[in-house]
């Protein structure tokens, strides 16, 4: 049995030495470290511990946050390991995947975790469709008023500004101006029949 450690940081202003340390002290004979936001889906170092691990050996993080970028991709690692006869040891929340007791404790917060996030779910579409009943729609706020598409178009017209100008003019981007510009041609074409 081997205990391998992995440590992350998320940022180049943060240091790795007092997980590294920890790592060391709970006896881990190889440690990798990566430097990067948890998440991110490509963590080099992650990958390569997880490939180096055999059944039998123990993957040491110093907490939980660590490891996963969430706690449904934490239960996935969690699974793997678990599928390949590999234990998971998180240091500071005394969690061990070696014991039946760490096992269950793990599992359990996974699922007070997803409980939780399908909670968050359930309320966003909740408050959603209650503001759709109200008569308000989600989303950002339109730049382009009614005024705005009238005056933006008189300009076009009038030929005296480029797309581009009227544009920086809105605060909006050439493809919007484009697409009032368009919308105009189609009513114009849809009337015309």
């Amino acid at each position: 049995m081997v205990l391998v450690g992995y440590a992350r940081v998320s940022t180049r202003d943060q240091h790795p030495e007092a997980q590294l340390d920890a790592l060391s002290s709970a006896g881990c004979e190889r440690t990798f470290t990566d430097q990067a936001s948890g998440t991110l889906a490509r963590r080099p170092a992650l990958d390569e511990a997880l490939s180096y691990l055999r059944a039998g050996d123990t993957l040491v993080v110093t907490k939980l946050d660590r490891l996963g970028r969430s706690v449904r991709n934490l239960k996935q690692v969690a699974d793997d390991l678990q599928a390949r006869d590999v234990a998971l040891r998180a240091l500071s929340q005394g969690i061990d995947t070696a014991t039946p007791g760490g096992r269950l404790f793990f599992h359990m917060l996974a699922a007070i975790a997803e409980f939780e996030h399908d909670l968050i779910v359930e309320r966003t579409v909740d408050g959603l469709a209650a503001a759709r009943a109200r008569g308000r729609k989600g989303g950002p706020k339109f730049k382009m008023t009614p005024t705005r598409i009238a005056q933006a178009r008189s300009m076009y017209d009038a030929g005296e500004h480029t797309v581009q100008q009227i544009a920086d003019t809105f605060g909006v981007s050439r493809p919007t101006i484009y697409r009032h510009l368009a919308e105009r041609a189609a009513a114009a074409a849809g009337t015309a029949k």
